[in-house]
């Protein structure tokens, strides 16, 4: 028996109408395209892949949002992938093998078993480039740079660019000797900010003084270049590998300040976003129209080596369905003419509408006996024929 509403979705999954897919599309095309002109090469990982595979490195994070079942040929668990970055790795580490960089692209729909507090979607259209086999500051520099010209190409404006580092909050951990537990506990309060939740945490903590100190001032590290001067202050006597994350950092601030004099650049040295996967610097986009990020990227080193070569790495995604409706001035710029074409058994008619049809124009044919006329279907123009020639006339 037919459900009553069948043409329900369920909730967090959509379907993208043909105004809204034509112009998804069409960014989809055009940020690939500048991919490609960056040497970032394509790849289409499978939808459904073992479960082992889909949850290595940054799957770990998304055991909770990954689609299981069971694969009825080889009884073995299988994933509906929440996240195409493992299985891109998967593709440098073990098919192309690379011993120089390789530059990779991607885009796909990933399925999430439950959507944001944001963004209630749960079937994303992630887009994403990655960079493998360097693992100096310059690969941070140079992905983020595609990043930014990525969402230049929506037309998007006031981009903001974050910057953090995961490395100081693993290096502060090592040095003040935390145990597992002790790291995920601090590591969820300092995910919240909940500074009085920090306070009673180090209280119970036996580890010293100097090193509570600094964990409680994590989060106070946040705001413009200052930024860094301050925590080389408070953190003045935390490990080596925290002073080289800041001048990383600043570093990095630098070079793309030099490129992009306008951008505004932050600093969040409490912002642990893939912390369990990410190793170094961590960044992400916003604009002011949006309560999060519209991008965000980092490093992830080591990332191959459960596929048997471990390499340095770095990336960024996004969601394209969120970018391509963002993006209201391209869909205006895109708007083309739709021309009418009569029904009509005509030669030199049906050759004019395959010349335009050649020259990327639509022309929407009428069907005999059908509803609806040229206004009613969009159209802006139609053909007419004039002597003996038809021509496009614009619709008054």
């Amino acid at each position: 028996m037919q459900q009553k509403d069948s043409w329900l979705l369920p909730d967090g999954i959509d379907e993208i109408l043909p105004e809204d897919a034509k112009h998804l599309e069409s960014l989809r095309r055009k940020i690939l395209d500048t991919f490609a002109c960056w040497g970032y090469e394509q790849v289409i990982p499978p939808f459904i892949d073992y479960l082992d595979s889909l949850l290595t490195g940054s799957g770990h994070d998304l055991e909770l949002q990954t689609f299981k079942l069971t694969d009825q040929i080889s009884g073995e668990m299988l994933g509906v992938r929440a996240d195409m970055t493992p299985q891109v790795a998967r593709i440098d580490a073990h098919n192309l093998k690379h011993e120089w960089p390789t530059r990779l692209c991607y885009v796909g729909t990933i399925l999430h078993t439950r959507g944001d507090a944001l963004e209630k979607t749960r079937s994303p259209m992630q887009i994403g480039a990655e960079l493998y086999g360097h693992a100096g500051k310059e690969s941070d520099v140079e992905v983020i740079r595609l990043m930014l010209e990525m969402l230049a190409i929506t037309g998007l404006q006031n981009v903001h660019l974050d910057l953090g580092h995961v490395g100081i909050y693993r290096a502060l951990s090592r040095q003040a000797g935390l145990t597992e537990v002790q790291e995920t506990a601090l590591f969820d309060v300092l995910q919240r900010k909940a500074k009085p939740e920090l306070q009673e945490l180090m209280d119970g903590f036996a580890i010293d003084s100097v090193l509570k100190a600094m964990f409680l001032k994590l989060p106070e590290l946040n705001g413009g270049k200052e930024t860094l001067d301050k925590a080389r202050t408070i953190l003045s006597v935390a490990d080596g590998n925290v002073r080289q994350a800041l001048a990383d950092l600043e570093a990095i601030a630098e070079s793309l300040s030099g490129i992009y004099p306008s951008l505004p650049i932050s600093f969040d040295l409490a912002e642990l976003r893939g912390y369990h996967y990410h190793t170094g610097v961590v960044f992400a986009a916003f604009v002011p129209s949006l309560g999060r990020e519209i991008a965000r990227g980092g490093r992830y080193d080591n990332i191959g080596a459960v596929f048997g070569r471990a390499r340095p790495a770095t990336g960024f995604s996004a969601d394209l369905k969120l970018l391509s409706s963002l993006s209201k001035e391209i869909n205006q710029k895109e708007r083309r003419t739709l021309i009418f074409a009569p029904c009509l058994d005509d030669l030199a008619l049906n050759e004019k509408i395959r010349d335009l049809r050649a020259q990327g124009q639509i022309v929407i044919q009428q069907l005999p006996g059908q509803t609806g006329n040229a206004g009613d279907l969009g159209c802006t123009s139609i053909l007419e024929k004039d002597n003996q020639n038809w021509v496009v006339t614009a619709l008054a």
